[in-house]
């Protein structure tokens, strides 16, 4: 890569991260420190092409964990629901 594609690169990548972790991590005041951690770290590494790669896949990481939560949210497999089973059993017991 030459110079200008790592600029280019690395501007995009580091589009991405903020904003998947605005997503999925929040913007509120009391978690901006992961905010500020992320920002740091890119830039200290912002023309290293091996930490914008590993910003890249972390970016999409994040991404797929939180498609895959949702995904098990949506088929009901993630919920533990012995606590709502025992319920049902005390109230058609009484």
């Amino acid at each position: 890569m030459s110079g200008g594609e790592v600029v280019v690169a690395a501007a995009r990548v580091y589009h991405d991260l903020l904003k998947a972790v605005a997503k999925h991590v929040g913007k509120e005041d009391h978690k901006s420190h992961f905010t500020d951690f992320v920002k740091n770290e890119f830039q200290k590494n912002a023309h290293s092409v091996e930490k914008i790669n590993l910003a890249r896949n972390y970016t999409y990481l994040l991404n797929s964990i939180h498609s895959h939560k949702d995904l098990l949210f949506s088929y009901n497999i993630a919920v533990d629901r012995t606590e709502e089973m025992k319920q049902s059993a005390w109230q058609i017991c009484s």
